[in-house]
């Protein structure tokens, strides 16, 4: 385990890079302060409490069936007897954008002394994922959190859930009319409208454009293409196609990369996922479209999509911060169990960040589990 005080300077060195970029002002001075403070004050309590909760540990892990967990004093805090089971469902369990997501669950596991299965479907097959509630309800576990892709799909097995007892919460896509406890995630409509108003501003004459999304009608992506468009539609002079890329990501970067050649006269191309949004920069760099005047940029932060937005090939993307979409759940559901009921379930938006040539860069120079396929705890140089 990393040493707290070397996490507390890693994690003041990120801060002062992020301030050089800030103008001065008596406000920013004053956040300056208050976060110091949290840094390093607040911080050492921090870490002894997470030293001092986590007396055990395992690998983290994205298979099916995996679970984490680890020995806890948090029952001295919260007190219940801990060794909670909980049940992460998923619609793309072996998507790279989620191994962050496993982090945060595996760390909350930890800290909390609880343990966690991921599982559901590999391809946003629906059915394989309500199969997988059900079964976390049959066992009888103390929670769930799961993507809520489907409209509809979803109503029944979490009405189940929530009969028996057991409390849902969904991530990274909502259906509210279901009746989960809380959502935790981007807002995504309104991420789609912003990503529509960038398009505006790369294309101030207009052009022709694809919008690629993996798989329409998904309750993860679909709103966000639905704000794009709702953008564009203020701009006639952009002309756009949408053009569905499938849950593979390579058969994402196939699809657009035969739209690219098969569309010369185009002068763009977004996305609205993670796997879409590296098929777009790949098919710009094989394609040497840049120097053709295209733009491109999208979701999420695949490690190629990072390397290749600091290379110049795409203008943005956009980051969700996937692992607080998996520890935050974990936590939400352990103080619902230790409260009965009383508290815990809290909607959060985990953000909207816009990333460009510039500041993808510290996403390229550390490793760590908080965003990519890092396994490695806090913030480290690469």
């Amino acid at each position: 385990m990393s040493n707290p005080e070397d996490v507390v300077g890693d994690a003041i060195e990120r801060l002062e890079f992020d301030e050089r970029k800030q103008d001065d002002s008596p406000g920013l001075a004053w956040r300056q302060m208050t976060r110091r403070t949290a840094l390093t004050g607040g911080a050492a309590g921090l870490a002894a409490l997470a030293l001092e909760a986590c007396g055990g540990s395992s690998a983290k892990t994205g298979t099916a069936n995996a679970a984490t967990s680890g020995g806890s004093s948090a029952s001295a805090i919260f007190g219940v007897g801990g060794g909670y089971k909980f049940t992460m469902v998923n619609h793309v369990t072996t998507n790279v954008f989620f191994t962050p997501t496993q982090s945060g669950a595996a760390d909350a596991c930890k800290l909390l002394g609880c343990s966690y299965q991921w599982t559901g479907s590999a391809t946003s097959n629906v059915s394989e994922m309500v199969n997988a509630i059900d079964t976390a309800i049959t066992a009888q576990v103390d929670g769930i959190a799961t993507t809520l892709i489907d409209p509809t799909a979803f109503n029944a097995p979490v009405a189940k859930a929530l009969a028996a007892g057991i409390p849902v919460i969904a991530y990274n896509a909502d259906e509210p009319q279901t009746n989960r406890l809380a959502y935790i995630g981007q807002d995504l409509y309104v991420a789609g409208q912003q990503m529509g108003e960038h398009i505006v501003s790369l294309l101030p004459h207009g052009g022709t454009i694809a919008l690629f999304i993996a798989t329409p009608g998904a309750a993860n992506i679909q709103p966000r293409i639905d704000g794009a468009k709702a953008t564009l539609a203020s701009h006639p002079n952009i002309k756009y196609t949408v053009v569905p890329t499938g849950a593979s990501v390579p058969g994402e970067i196939t699809t657009i990369n035969a739209w690219a050649v098969g569309h010369p006269s185009a002068n763009g191309m977004f996305a609205v996922d993670g796997g879409s949004t590296q098929g777009v920069a790949q098919a710009i760099e094989k394609n040497g479209l840049k120097k053709k005047g295209w733009v491109g940029g999208g979701f999420d932060l695949t490690p190629i999509t990072q390397q290749l937005l600091a290379a110049g090939q795409i203008e943005f993307t956009i980051d969700q911060q996937p692992y607080l979409q998996g520890f935050l759940p974990i936590f939400e559901l352990y103080m619902y169990k230790a409260s009965q009921g009383l508290t815990g379930p809290a909607d959060v938006d985990t953000g909207l960040k816009f990333l460009n040539q510039t500041t993808v860069k510290p996403y390229n120079t550390t490793k760590s589990e908080y965003e990519g396929t890092s396994s490695t705890p806090g913030v480290q140089k690469a």
